[in-house]
């Protein structure tokens, strides 16, 4: 990995040097447009609407336009402002665990010592594991400031920026404000179908089945080109779904669901192949 950030965690007076790498990656099949006549690769340039030229990256500056003034801020501008030239990721407070909205959360960081001892960073860790709270904090990052949760996973700190309250759309649904009555009976069946799927979650044995579909869909069609039977590769298509239809009968929904589980020997799922 390679670290997209230098700075130092702060606590109070303590100061942890540390490098920030990102947590996750994307592990789908990259795939690029082309043209559906002759396969030419599409290209998308940066022309300028005034001379009419293409402009390189490096001679490109950022505008802010509200209708009748344009103010143009040059790179120089940007890293001018005061939070983006901080290199501290700033630790405001410790709350408890179970108030963070998972809804908040955006990006996940690995964060590593950078120093010669890493006491204070194993110190910091330490007493986070055994706080049973979540430190929130704020750093800049690539142009924009940025709340986050610092937590313990293992023996690593990560960061895990979070949205800010305002960019959290309220939920606002007509349809839940009605009164709407559930029997005791259909509560008890729907527990029982929620016991008869319940085990310990392992990311493992779940696989993403489109880009494993993809990747078969590609070796296959380097191997027979155009002559490619889909069908025979992938099987009959499945019955369409239904769309969202309304259940009309929900408790012989639920009690057909339970009795179809608990005749299977465990609860289906996509397992790692």
């Amino acid at each position: 990995m390679r670290a997209i950030w230098k700075g130092a965690l702060t606590f109070g007076l303590v100061n942890v040097p540390v490098k920030l790498y990102s947590a996750t990656e994307d592990h789908d099949v990259a795939l690029h447009q082309v043209h559906d006549k002759d396969g030419g690769r599409i290209h998308y340039e940066r022309r300028c609407e005034v001379c009419g030229k293409v402009i390189k990256y490096q001679d490109i500056d950022k505008a802010f336009d509200d209708g009748e003034h344009t103010v143009v801020l040059t790179d120089d501008d940007m890293a001018a402002l005061p939070a983006e030239r901080s290199r501290e990721i700033e630790i405001v407070e410790f709350v408890p665990n179970e108030q963070l909205d998972p809804l908040m959360f955006d990006r996940s960081y690995y964060l590593e010592p950078d120093s010669s001892s890493p006491k204070a960073y194993v110190l910091l860790r330490r007493t986070l594991d055994s706080s049973d709270r979540t430190a929130i904090a704020r750093f800049a990052l690539r142009q924009k400031t940025r709340l986050a949760a610092l937590r313990v996973r293992g023996e690593v700190l990560v960061l895990q920026s979070l949205l800010w309250s305002d960019e959290v759309r309220t939920a606002e649904f007509p349809a839940l404000d009605e009164t709407v009555r559930i029997s005791g009976k259909e509560l008890e069946l729907s527990a029982s179908l929620v016991e008869s799927f319940s085990d310990d979650f392992d990311p493992k044995e779940y696989v993403d089945d489109y880009q494993a579909q993809l990747r078969i869909l590609i070796q296959e069609k380097l191997e027979k080109g155009d002559a490619l039977d889909t069908a025979a590769t992938f099987g009959e298509e499945p019955e369409a779904e239904s769309a969202g239809g309304e259940v009309i009968d929900l408790m012989e929904a639920l009690r057909q669901s339970v009795a179809k589980v608990r005749g299977e020997s465990q609860p289906p799922k996509r397992k790692a192949r």
